[in-house]
């Protein structure tokens, strides 16, 4: 007994430094208590009141304890049993009527919350219409009034209510965008489920996938890009317009035979898999690898060079996704298609 307890007591203080490390790891938008929408704020409001009233019980039950535990401690010499309680009716009714008052505090907002954020904007003219699809292991967004349909960056414009609808592909997913809005699974079969949510300003948000869905589910995010409404003006008619296919004939050849069977750019290719139109102007490929010039971590490189690297061998950047071993490319095909694809940008922001 006393080793284990010698035990406990060495791991104690490391499990508290791990606590007060681990505390400062993850990102800023991916977090609840950073509220960045409407929907978002209120559900973050519900979590204030609810952890309030708890720490409120917490607090005035250690102070009772701590009293009792202190006033009627046995004194020594004291042999005397103390009084009894048992059956006492004023204290059962006050422990039993405060957890019931609590409770109908609680209630009464999470039920006019629940009510609220349920509301169906689907039929609302105002409304940004998105058939959310979910697949191992990316996003398909379509804006089934505009005819368009994209992969991986969801561009809404800024202060409109977007109306989700939300399905998947293959297993169960879950829809998350941690500063705008609750999760929301994606069923696969015909079991589709509804959401809204607004971004007040422009700006870029992270999503994420909330189900276990296999080993890739932890690399599974998107973006949702708030831009202006000209902006978004501007992106709907970029992307709707014919692309032209890379100027090297052999690039050309490989692009045709081993990327548009599967993949679409503008009015070309398949709708299978993520649309590749205007790939060049996003956050990120793959949804994981982020574009930026300034590369201070592994999964952040250049446009081109995130292209590249998830090309030649999608499985080390994403494990388990259907595009590993569906080609075989060429060193040449390989950078030309890179390049391509790089340089097949959007321009629609202001």
């Amino acid at each position: 007994m006393m080793k284990r307890w010698q035990f406990v007591k060495r791991l104690a203080p490391l499990m508290a430094m791990m606590v007060l490390v681990l505390a400062a790891c993850g990102r800023e938008d991916l977090s609840t208590l950073n509220p960045q929408g409407p929907v978002a704020e209120e559900q973050f409001g519900l979590m204030k009141l609810t952890i309030g009233i708890m720490l409120i019980v917490i607090v005035i039950v250690f102070a009772i304890s701590l009293y009792v535990i202190i006033r009627f401690r046995r004194r020594k010499g004291d042999n005397t049993i103390p009084k009894q309680v048992e059956g006492n009716h004023k204290l059962e009714i006050i422990w039993t009527v405060i957890p019931i008052i609590l409770l109908i505090i609680l209630a009464v907002p999470t039920v006019q919350s629940v009510f609220n954020l349920s509301k169906d904007y689907s039929k609302d003219p105002d409304a940004i219409k998105v058939i959310v699809t979910s697949h191992q292991y990316w996003w398909e967004f379509e804006y089934p009034e505009l005819g368009i349909k994209t992969a991986q960056e969801l561009i809404i414009p800024t202060g409109k209510t977007i109306s989700i609808e939300a399905k998947s592909a293959d297993v169960l997913h879950s829809f998350w965008i941690p500063s705008l809005a609750g999760k929301i699974d994606t069923n696969p079969g015909a079991n589709v489920n509804r959401m809204y949510f607004s971004a007040p300003k422009e700006g870029v948000y992270l999503g994420k996938c909330a189900e276990l869905c296999g080993p890739s589910h932890g690399l599974m995010d998107f973006k949702v890009k708030s831009v202006d409404e000209s902006s978004f003006d501007r992106w709907t008619a970029a992307i709707q317009e014919p692309v032209a296919l890379p100027s090297d004939p052999a690039v050309a050849e490989a692009f045709q035979s081993k990327c548009l069977s599967c993949h679409a750019v503008g009015d070309l290719g398949g709708p299978a898999f993520p649309n590749l139109t205007g790939i060049g102007s996003r956050e990120s490929v793959g949804g994981i690898l982020v574009n930026t010039d300034d590369p201070q971590y592994s999964n952040e490189g250049s446009v081109y060079d995130n292209l590249y690297r998830w090309i030649k061998d999608p499985e080390s950047v994403k494990p388990g996704n259907q595009m590993a071993g569906a080609y075989d490319l060429t060193e040449q095909e390989l950078e030309g298609i890179a390049d391509y694809l790089s340089k097949l940008t959007l321009d629609y922001e202001q």
